[in-house]
């Protein structure tokens, strides 16, 4: 089953960017091509368990099991020893990339307290956008009664626009509430 977002992108979005960016060819146009979801946890250090919690809450998310990140460096003021493990990342890509992102942008946004859209200024110059969510809570697929404490995530959007313009566009396009 094609992800409903993939459908929209293929009948709508591009068309609509074809059209308003000029490209004479379908391949010119921006397209998403990857998500990044990465959980930073330095309390694991002390408690080995916010680890477990965690990869469990991102495979929850993500739909697939998360790598933990291990640290580079041994940072003395920290506690922290070289290969550590202080977080943990996924990388989305295709079909598991647009369900995603259809759920982010349908479903968990929506649920943010106070919510007034996303900022436009977390692009980082070539077109991919970073956005960072203080609760895994607003997330359906976490179940609260398992939550021991809420945790932040950060998602990077990465796409093969080649300016920033071009990244908000389709991301409009697509569907991602922006503040005006």
């Amino acid at each position: 089953m094609a992800a409903r977002l993939r459908e929209r992108y293929e009948r709508e979005v591009l068309p609509r960017l074809m059209k308003e960016m000029a490209y004479g060819n379908r391949f010119q146009a921006p397209r998403l091509d990857k998500i990044v979801i990465n959980i930073g946890l330095g309390e694991a250090i002390q408690n080995a368990k916010a680890m477990e919690t965690a990869v469990a809450e991102l495979t929850a998310l993500a739909g697939q099991k998360p790598v933990v990140t291990r640290a580079k460096k041994a940072i003395a003021n920290f506690k922290l020893r070289e290969g550590m493990s202080i977080g943990c990342m996924v990388t989305l890509r295709g079909e598991r990339m647009f369900e995603f992102f259809d759920r982010l942008v349908n479903v968990a946004l929506p649920r943010v307290r106070d919510f007034k859209g996303v900022s436009d200024r977390a692009f980082d110059g070539r077109g991919n956008y970073a956005l960072g969510i203080r609760e895994q809570i607003i997330f359906p697929e976490i179940n609260l009664d398992k939550v021991e404490k809420i945790r932040g995530l950060t998602i990077c959007i990465n796409t093969t626009a080649r300016t920033d313009a071009e990244g908000r566009l389709l991301l409009q396009a697509m569907g991602m509430p922006f503040r005006s």
